[in-house]
């Protein structure tokens, strides 16, 4: 399934109570980030202080859906020591966190023994899945939906187990 940022939107919007969502790579090549962490290479970092220089329209996006109160919480299983891709996200979360989002950190030796999917995914009210699909170098591919109960409620428990064990942003360090 081919998506666009228009139809993630829509996606998003018809949640109710959450959507959460479980990244579990150590680098993405999404194209709408690949200036972003090039600048931040070279030592550029978003300030605080400037919103509109922050993601959009993402950002916009999330303080309108939590503001119709959806929970949104992201949850990242990541390798210790961090990819360089990890740290640009870190350094930027806060825009995120900012925008309503509540976002935890778990270093993947602490995921050893948990039952895990194998792609990333969003859970939305608990009724439906999406995957997202990348190739090797971190490009997203394309996106699997599903509603079938069984997988809905594997990626959820996958999720609330991850997120159990997991560091608030505030306290995760890179």
């Amino acid at each position: 399934m081919s998506q666009s940022l228009t139809d993630f939107a829509a996606l998003l919007r018809s949640a109710r109570t959450s959507a959460v969502h479980l990244e579990m790579r150590d680098g993405y090549g999404v194209d709408n980030e690949i200036d972003g962490f090039a600048a931040w290479k070279r030592g550029h970092r978003l300030d605080p202080d400037d919103r509109s220089s922050w993601w959009r329209p993402w950002l916009d996006l999330v303080r309108e859906v939590t503001a119709n109160g959806v929970l949104i919480r992201r949850a990242r299983v990541v390798s210790e020591p961090v990819s360089d891709y990890i740290a640009f996200e870190h350094s930027g979360t806060f825009t995120n966190v900012a925008a309503g989002e509540d976002i935890r950190w778990l270093p993947r030796r602490s995921a050893s023994d948990l039952a895990l999917p194998g792609n990333d995914c969003w859970i939305f009210d608990s009724r439906v899945v999406q995957f997202n699909i990348f190739d090797g170098n971190g490009r997203w591919v394309h996106t699997d939906q599903t509603e079938d109960r069984a997988v809905v409620e594997f990626c959820a428990s996958a999720f609330e187990a991850v997120w159990e064990r997991a560091i608030p942003h505030e306290r995760y360090t890179v």
